[in-house]
């Protein structure tokens, strides 16, 4: 996976010994360990975590994350990604939609796994709470705003313009609207209109090519007719589409009109007679449980979905050897995974003794390496005071500077990698527990998910498939290798 590494500390920091190299060093490390390659380094060393998001830097990982050029972004902890809390949330929102990962090494969150998606969950719910009450005081203040004629937001409809807070006609889009209205009168259709338009040069107020929607929109709309329609509609919250509020809620008020009366109704009298009742379209998923996870053991290539006549249970095929299984195969087996991987209360605890003794041993060596930094420009220093001092000749002042600068490089090397370890065993361990203390409740539950949420399910916890003829392996995140837990023509093994 590629991946991105967001430096930011403070000049106050700096002092203290937090340097840029050394937080870029530990997240090398992580990414390391992870098998991720990272392919940028974002550096706001210095910069103030008042407000970030208007740093180039920013601005060049979010259009990163974006365009799909990293997939992931490890920082050395929350407060260093921003401080200001609205950003946080726009940021964690900016690489949600774009299906992208948030490493913070000091909290061990990581957004790759299960368990540290629980961050996106939790930061969404935070924005979504946010939204919702600045909703409900600006929804409160549209009506009463309508009702006085005042901006209620936008630029106005297609043909007017707000000037001094009163919408009045726009002299330069007005003829346009007309035109319209007396272009679809003539051909009673919206997408010849539509053509008609185009040829004859017009555009809309942005620039762009009329389209049977934007003809519709504007031949609807009681505005052109004398009555402003407001408060009528509230989005989604995709910025996409939107809904209608009950009529009780619209408010009208009067504007000059730029169609007379009766040429507005013959228009919208013969689209209401063109309308058709077209059926909604369920949405196509296109998307398998175990699209690009299921290996063929035989020779080692990926296994596609095989599509046939009639296909209900998709069946992925070796092109290769032609080995084949189907769908609804590999689902039991990870079902029959989920009830396999019970553990007792003993089990998990060995799990947990093992984690905490590797993490244990490698603070242990990384607190050695501190106080043996510590010491180390404490005699840099000595040695600096008795040169200044005279006592030592230059040659033998370079032989002693010398040594003692190499083996502080070293340790200034090694803090940042041991770091990175401890950052990994952490996250590691949070979704151990997180798959092992769940896979009874995933069990239970699993008749009464529908395709979606299993579909969901395999994606948060397998990560790879291996077919044999006599044999499949699924891999899951995390899970102990030393632990038996399932029946012989059925393995599941740590990834």
């Amino acid at each position: 996976m590629r991946i991105g590494i967001w430096i930011r500390v403070s000049t106050e920091e700096q002092a203290q010994g937090e340097s840029p190299k050394n937080h870029e060093c530990r997240a090398r490390m992580y990414a390391e360990l992870k098998g991720w390659n990272v392919v940028e380094l974002y550096d706001l060393s210095g910069v103030s975590g008042k407000s970030v998001l208007d740093h180039p830097e920013a601005n060049r990982m979010l259009a990163d994350v974006a365009s799909g050029r990293i997939k992931a972004l490890i920082f050395s902890k929350l407060a260093r990604l921003a401080r200001n809390v609205r950003e946080l949330l726009d940021i964690a929102d900016h690489f949600q939609k774009h299906n992208a990962n948030l490493v913070s090494l000091e909290e061990s969150i990581d957004t790759s796994t299960p368990a540290g998606r629980l961050l996106f969950t939790v930061i969404g719910a935070l924005a979504q709470w946010e939204r919702e009450e600045i909703s409900a005081r600006v929804a409160a203040s549209v009506p009463v705003r309508a009702q006085q004629g005042k901006p209620t937001g936008g630029k106005g409809p297609f043909g007017y313009m707000w000037k001094e807070k009163k919408l009045v006609i726009n002299p330069d889009e007005a003829p346009v609207v007309q035109e319209l209205f007396k272009v679809f009168l003539e051909t009673k259709k919206l997408l010849t209109t539509a053509r008609i338009m185009n040829e004859r040069g017009y555009r809309t107020r942005n620039g762009a090519r009329w389209g049977k929607t934007t003809v519709k929109r504007i031949l609807t709309d009681p505005t052109y007719k004398g009555i402003k329609r407001a408060n009528y509609s509230k989005s989604k919250g995709n910025k996409k589409s939107w809904v209608l509020k009950p009529e009780s809620e619209w408010v009208y008020f009067q504007v000059e009109p730029i169609i007379p009366e009766e040429i507005w109704n013959e228009v919208n009298s013969i689209i209401k007679q063109n309308a058709l009742p077209y059926p909604a379209v369920p949405p196509q998923t296109g998307k398998y449980a175990f699209s690009g996870l299921v290996i063929c053991g035989q020779c080692n290539s990926k296994m596609y979905v095989l599509k046939y006549t009639g296909m209900k249970d998709p069946r992925y095929r070796c092109r290769n050897c032609k080995q084949r299984i189907n769908e609804s195969v590999l689902l039991e087996q990870f079902k029959e995974a989920l009830k396999c991987m019970v553990v007792t209360p003993e089990q998990l605890e060995s799990v947990h003794e093992v984690d905490e003794s590797n993490i244990r041993a490698k603070e242990g060596q990384l607190e050695t390496l501190r106080s043996e930094l510590k010491a180390i420009n404490k005699k840099i220093d000595n040695l600096l005071d008795l040169y200044s001092e005279g006592r030592f000749d230059k040659a033998v002042f370079s032989e002693k500077i010398k040594e003692l600068q190499t083996r502080k490089e070293q340790i200034e090397a090694e803090i940042p990698r041991l770091e990175g370890e401890i950052a990994f065993l952490k996250t590691s361990e949070l979704g151990r527990d997180y798959l092992l203390t769940r896979a009874t409740t995933l069990y239970a539950i699993w008749n009464t998910l529908d395709t979606e949420d299993r579909i969901k399910l395999v994606r948060e916890l397998v990560s790879g498939i291996i077919v044999k003829p006599d044999e499949v392996t699924i891999e899951l995140f995390y899970l102990p290798e030393f632990m038996e837990v399932c029946k012989p023509d059925q393995t599941v093994r740590d990834s």
